[in-house]
């Protein structure tokens, strides 16, 4: 049996990983991607390279983080038999593991590029290559945002984990009501 404290516990992490991941991938398209189009190339280059040192180890290791710690989440919250709260997890993993595989497949690569241009060796399609980096930049982060819901979602519907040994035998913990009966009818027997 998952024990309570535990399973809240991962998803708690579990919950701050993914708002740490869609808190960076918001605040960079609130404040950058969204504009970054517009930028001549001097400031682009300044303020790209700037944020890829910033950001390519911190995020590398937040992604991946979120993506495991999630992947727990989802298996506690299956075998402790809490259904709909381990779909919910599963569709915000999933979401998260959509993050991360658009980051690799197509925002590290253009990161790779921006982080190694000058203004003397900039491409003639710079410009396109930006617009392909916001664009699924502006995905991620609704994709994002979308995983830490299903995630808080997921934690507001767990139930508490329930014995795999009374769930074989046909009756699981009884709840708080039939509890309180039972404790009535053991002190005032009729």
């Amino acid at each position: 049996m998952v024990r309570k404290s535990l399973l809240k516990l991962v998803q708690f992490v579990s919950i701050m990983l993914y708002v740490l991941v869609a808190g960076v991938m918001w605040g960079t398209w609130l404040s950058l991607a969204r504009t970054m189009t517009e930028y001549d190339a001097a400031t682009f280059l300044a303020d790209g390279q700037h944020m890829i040192n910033n950001l390519a180890t911190v995020m590398a290791v937040l992604m991946i983080s979120a993506v495991l710690v999630g992947a727990v989440v989802v298996v506690l919250l299956f075998w402790s038999r809490s259904t709909v709260a381990a779909w919910l997890a599963l569709a915000g993993l999933l979401l998260m593991i959509a993050v991360l595989a658009i980051t690799l497949v197509v925002e590290v690569p253009i990161d790779n590029l921006i982080a190694n241009w000058t203004e003397a060796t900039l491409p003639a399609d710079w410009q396109q290559i930006r617009a392909r980096w916001a664009t699924f930049h502006t995905l991620r982060t609704f994709l994002s945002l979308g995983a830490v819901a299903a995630a808080v979602a997921a934690a507001l519907t767990t139930r508490p984990p329930t014995s795999r040994h009374a769930l074989l035998a046909g009756h699981a913990a009884p709840l708080p009501a039939q509890r309180v009966r039972h404790d009535l009818d053991a002190r005032y027997p009729s």
